[in-house]
């Protein structure tokens, strides 16, 4: 899996990031339409009205956006960027992983707690292992994610992962195979771009930057 969360080997039309030039799929970039008034909107699921304009989901790019305004460039005239831009994108990336994990919970696609984790992980049922950015180092080490790439998400916290499995908060999680659980993953990892600050660091306060 690339930056931003895309996979190279999905078939998705891809599209091309204003400030890299790069192109890739989808899953890996951000759209933007402009909105009423010529203000830049995110659209976190794709789906407002109006021309898109893509921008690769890591925070330094998306900086960079910012600074070298090249949504009017790419609108092709004067456009408004809220001065949260940012934080909008971060807090809608935050807020569909928080949707899918609850969804797949309901499915009986994601459990939470130590033992429960353990279990799934010892029977080969756990897919990927998601622990809090914040939860305690040791006990986590205690855990072991599946073998194989984009096994492990750690970029949220236990308050945020707690939202998703209606608790206060949650350490331990585990995801079983299905269209969800890849939903998750690639919804994770663009999250934990958008997290990471220039120096690889994450914003205080903030998950870590593993997916």
């Amino acid at each position: 899996m690339t930056r931003g969360g895309r996979s190279k080997d999905r078939d998705e039309p891809e599209r091309k990031c204003l400030v890299t030039g790069e192109s890739g799929g989808k899953s890996g970039l951000i759209r933007f339409v402009i909105g009423p008034e010529d203000v830049v909107v995110p659209d976190i699921l794709g789906r407002l009205p109006g021309r898109g304009l893509w921008v690769t989901s890591d925070r330094a790019v998306m900086e960079r956006a910012v600074a070298k305004k090249v949504f009017s460039r790419g609108a092709r005239k004067p456009v408004t960027v809220p001065d949260n831009l940012i934080a909008m994108v971060e807090n809608g990336l935050l807020q569909r992983v928080i949707d899918l994990l609850s969804l797949a919970r309901k499915a009986g696609q994601a459990i939470a707690g130590y033992e429960k984790v353990k279990s799934w992980l010892t029977s080969g049922e756990a897919r990927v292992l998601i622990q809090a950015s914040d939860g305690s180092e040791r006990g986590k080490t205690k855990l072991r994610p599946p073998d194989g790439p984009d096994r492990w998400i750690v970029s949220l916290s236990a308050t945020e992962l707690g939202m998703a499995f209606g608790r206060e908060k949650v350490i331990h999680g585990a995801l079983a195979g299905g269209g969800l659980t890849t939903r998750v993953v690639e919804e994770a990892s663009r999250l934990a771009a958008m997290r990471e600050t220039h120096d690889g660091d994450r914003p205080a306060g903030k998950g870590t930057t593993t997916i």
